[in-house]
């Protein structure tokens, strides 16, 4: 006598838990929608006070607005011998679009390699150079002696001391920007050092990115 056959039926929970999977795997973003519909339904998003800020929404998700702008410039330095000179206000008047920029970072990078630019003191002269006098004591210049400091003297013997002083001071600086100002402090100034002996043309690749007035 043949065996009755078995029905197997689904229960209507296991086909939820099933299509449940299946959105989820398939449809993140509309499952996303669905699980946060009934508190954005209860807690609606604000509109922000200032339309110019960073604009968030539920649940917690924040995204900058369009008016975030890059601008980059390039420009030269007035020719300088060795020394430190304060370059702050040529650095302003090169970069008018300052005065568009509500907030944001100014990045100022020099594209040589014996020179430098430094945030430091922007009153007393004597500072600067002092500092010169002690970059030129921690990295001396070897003309001819045979003390032989350096083997690299093809260009000069200021050259290879120019090399090193570069690599301690660094070769750019970033200065924020507060409603179209550089907020630098009151004794704070930008600092172009140059460490050759003849005068060199130099030049500057100024990029801002920020927030827009």
């Amino acid at each position: 006598m043949p065996r009755p056959q078995s029905s197997t039926t689904i229960s209507p929970l296991t086909t939820f838990l099933l299509l449940v999977g299946f959105v989820l795997a398939f449809f993140p973003a509309a499952f996303h929608k669905i699980i946060w519909s009934p508190y954005n339904y209860a807690f609606p998003p604000h509109e922000p006070r200032n339309p110019t800020s960073v604009l968030c929404a539920s649940p917690n998700i924040c995204v900058a607005p369009g008016s975030m702008a890059w601008f980059q410039k390039s420009f030269t330095l007035p020719s300088r011998s060795r020394g430190s000179y304060l370059v702050t206000d040529t650095i302003v008047k090169e970069l008018p679009e300052l005065k568009t920029y509500k907030t944001g970072l100014l990045n100022l990078f020099i594209q040589h390699t014996s020179c430098a630019l430094s945030l430091n003191e922007n009153w007393d002269e004597d500072v600067r150079a002092d500092m010169s006098d002690a970059l030129d004591r921690i990295v001396p210049e070897d003309k001819r002696s045979a003390k032989g400091l350096y083997r690299h003297d093809a260009e000069g013997s200021d050259d290879m001391p120019a090399h090193v002083k570069s690599a301690l001071i660094g070769a750019s600086v970033t200065i924020p920007i507060t409603n179209g100002r550089l907020a630098t402090g009151t004794w704070q100034g930008i600092w172009y050092l140059e460490f050759r002996d003849a005068k060199h043309s130099r030049k500057v690749v100024a990029t801002m990115q920020g927030e827009k007035m």
